[in-house]
């Protein structure tokens, strides 16, 4: 199997896992979240990363997804992914968002390192855009 780990500062990572089960619940199972707590330490998330990932057999992958390229959530995890010999075979981004993680969570079992890379990041940075309300020409009335 190959698991989708998200590591964020923070909720974000458990957050976005909640939203991926409102379009993906099928493969929900396959997703796993940690986060860096406020208050916890390097050392804090190092463990509560590598329970999260005990579930990951040797046979099965990880696409990594964290918030911040060289963030602490990042290099921990990749940490201990190497201390586990599971990082190599992983593929790893960061900037994360939620059109990259389900764009990652629908394709990580069909497209692989470059394919897959070249899907994903597009689907990051094409959903980055300012949203314009178009103005109908009309002026809205106040309630009062």
């Amino acid at each position: 199997m190959k698991y989708l780990v998200l590591v964020s500062h923070g909720g974000f990572a458990a957050g976005l896992k909640t939203s991926l089960a409102m379009f993906a619940a099928d493969k929900i199972d396959q997703v796993i979240a940690v986060g860096l707590e406020d208050g916890k330490s390097v050392d804090d998330f190092a463990a509560d990363f590598r329970e999260a990932v005990s579930v990951v057999q040797d046979a099965d992958s990880v696409v990594l997804l964290a918030d911040i390229v060289g963030g602490s959530p990042l290099t921990t995890a990749c940490g201990v992914l190497s201390d586990l010999g599971k990082l190599d075979s992983a593929l790893v981004l960061g900037g994360m968002n939620l059109p990259m993680a389900l764009s990652s969570l629908v394709m990580k079992d069909s497209l692989t390192g470059a394919d897959f890379i070249n899907a994903v990041l597009p689907e990051a940075q094409a959903a980055l855009q300012e949203f314009k309300v178009a103005d109908d020409g009309e002026e809205a009335e106040d309630d009062i």
